[in-house]
């Protein structure tokens, strides 16, 4: 009952939140020009803000494991490309493709995880190494597969597709941010109190900005018309990831902080930054915001369910 107590006390006020965002739309206090310049903002500035904090603040040289971070690494990528392979074969609407394949595989490491990992056991090295191992790869597996897989005005080749999905990935303000971040850490640089305080006034926009947002933005009747594919999306988002991969972790020796990121990298919710690239890129937007909403609820009892499922078996302390 505690473990489900601290769940529901994670995302219920983060679900509460979008919702919020959905009722100022309905009173006419927000409107979609305020979604389509909030999307933007949190895109390249409020996001890629968090994502520098967090790596930029851990000394990255005294914590590195380059088995742990290649283990995320890998695990974010079968878990992408299975997913597109098998999204290709069996769903039928093909606008959906992209972001089914976004939403099933990319969690909210970096807006939920960091935050989740610290409830437990407070200011953790672990959490930030994921990062290092799996965001960028989500960032960059994100564009290849919405550039791929967008709705597209004109018909692009396929030269084209790869032009310009490497032009996506070297622009994207989040993985130049990781990297910014990184290598801020291992040349041990320390800014100002100006200018840490500034970075970390704008990070903490980020998650409330973006549920905002999303929670306005979110089409209700469109929505319904796609829950059978937002509810697959988030079995396995939630659930099959988790199962087939957490053994695995396990086989090589990883428990206390090192599992709980591997569970937040596999379990946790959708990350609202979905909802702003599926829209940035001409990708289905309405199913994308379902399979986050959808996520952040059921969190709270699939979370637990794993949580409580690796203390018993003694793999968290």
């Amino acid at each position: 009952m505690e473990n489900f107590i601290f769940s529901i006390n994670v995302t219920i006020p983060i679900f509460l939140v979008m919702v919020l965002g959905w009722v100022l739309k309905q009173i006419g206090m927000l409107n979609d020009n305020f979604v389509t310049v909030a999307n933007k903002f949190n895109f390249t500035v409020t996001l890629p803000c968090l994502l520098f904090r967090d790596i930029s603040s851990v000394d990255i040289r005294a914590v590195f494991d380059l088995k742990y971070v290649l283990f995320c690494a890998l695990a974010s990528s079968v878990c992408f490309w299975l997913i597109w392979g098998g999204t290709k074969l069996f769903l039928k609407d093909k606008y959906m493709t992209g972001a089914f394949v976004q939403a099933s595989f990319r969690s909210s490491a970096a807006v939920m995880g960091l935050a989740f990992i610290q409830n437990i056991y407070g200011q953790s090295a672990m959490g930030p190494l994921m990062i290092i191992g799996a965001v960028p790869l989500y960032n960059i597996y994100s564009v290849i597969v919405l550039t791929f897989e967008g709705n597209h005005e004109t018909d692009v080749d396929k030269a084209g597709k790869i032009k310009e999905a490497c032009v996506n990935i070297l622009k994207n303000p989040i993985i130049l941010a990781i990297f910014a971040g990184l290598l801020v850490s291992l040349l041990g640089i320390q800014f100002p109190v100006l200018v840490n305080k500034t970075v970390e006034n704008v990070a903490q926009m980020a998650t409330p900005l973006a549920l905002i947002a999303l929670g306005a933005g979110f089409e209700g009747r469109k929505a319904m018309k796609k829950l059978k594919p937002a509810l697959a999306a988030s079995f396995i988002k939630l659930v099959l990831q988790p199962a087939i991969l957490l053994p695995v972790a396990a086989a090589f020796g990883y428990e206390g902080e090192k599992m709980i990121a591997i569970v937040i990298m596999l379990a946790s919710p959708t990350t609202p930054s979905c909802y702003i690239m599926a829209k940035n890129m001409n990708n289905d937007g309405t199913l994308t915001a379902s399979v986050i909403v959808l996520t952040t609820l059921l969190a709270a009892f699939t979370l637990t369910g794993w949580i409580f499922l690796l203390k018993t078996i003694g793999l968290i302390g």
